[in-house]
């Protein structure tokens, strides 16, 4: 994308989802742009005009070129105002921002993608190249953990996904309703389920911190040693360039140098209080 990224772009609201009661869904078109070219796990400086910017992932909208979307929980005033925007609203973009998951480093070995909440949202656009590239890939375990079963977003994604070959996907919620056709408990509690050649895993893991903590703890219990062992990590994202320090982890910032980091980058500064 080309223009200066400290300014922000015109985008226009082309559709929009409610996903869930606190969840929506942007779907964006940018204004005089053929094609909108990101990479799974980048995101984007979403500018409200007027109020303020938000850090949010790029989900890829199929096969669209030029639209894609944003996926958004509302917690603040931004989100709030973003919230309220119908199709035909603008917006400002600045971006795509950060490090990409390794898709290329990956490429015939087993993936092992753990999420929680709408840590989802990171690992969609990787999700979306094995539907594409399936046999570049050996067995692919998706786990995604949410806190309640109306909380689980993008249903058909998931029943599309599942019926790649070789393709598992596990869905658990900590305190489901009766009807709810998943596990119960933790995404971690998933990994009792899993049968994996550690020396040929990569694993992927975006979500609350606590639980990314837990689930390397279980990783390196299984054998995955820190190298294959790739997160996505949310800081207080302002610039997106490294500029403004408020995402800096140790020597790291993490809307430059990641979001998404190998373990080994980092075991020295992630989970680590006042880092």
């Amino acid at each position: 994308m080309n223009g200066d990224i400290n300014l922000p772009r015109e985008a226009v609201i082309t559709e929009r989802i409610q996903d869930s009661q606190d969840t929506f869904t942007m779907r964006l078109s940018v204004s005089g742009v053929d094609r909108f070219s990101f990479l799974p796990g980048q995101f984007n400086m979403l500018y409200l005009y007027g109020v303020g910017e938000v850090p949010i992932s790029i989900v890829p909208d199929g096969d669209s070129h030029n639209s894609f979307d944003h996926t958004i929980r509302v917690v603040g005033r931004v989100t709030n105002g973003l919230g309220e925007l119908q199709p035909g609203a603008r917006v400002g973009i600045r971006g795509p921002f950060g490090r990409s998951w390794p898709i290329d480093m990956a490429k015939g070995r087993d993936l092992l993608l753990v999420t929680g909440g709408l840590g989802n949202a990171p690992l969609v656009g990787v999700m979306e190249h094995l539907v594409k590239q399936r046999d570049e890939f050996g067995h692919v375990d998706l786990l995604h953990g949410v806190k309640q079963d109306a909380e689980l977003i993008w249903h058909d994604r998931y029943q599309k996904w599942a019926t790649l070959p070789n393709t598992r996907v596990l869905l658990t919620a900590d305190n489901p309703s009766p009807d709810w056709s998943g596990s119960q408990g933790t995404v971690v509690d998933l990994f009792s389920q899993l049968s994996i050649t550690p020396q040929n895993t990569t694993a992927m893991l975006c979500g609350p911190e606590v639980m990314m903590l837990a689930a390397i703890e279980r990783l390196r219990g299984m054998g995955v040693v820190d190298s294959n062992i790739w997160v996505s990590l949310e800081r207080n994202m302002q610039c997106g360039m490294g500029k403004c320090g408020h995402c800096q982890m140790g020597p790291k910032f993490v809307c430059k140098d990641g979001p998404v980091f190998c373990l080994s980058e980092i075991s020295g500064y992630f989970g680590k209080k006042g880092i």
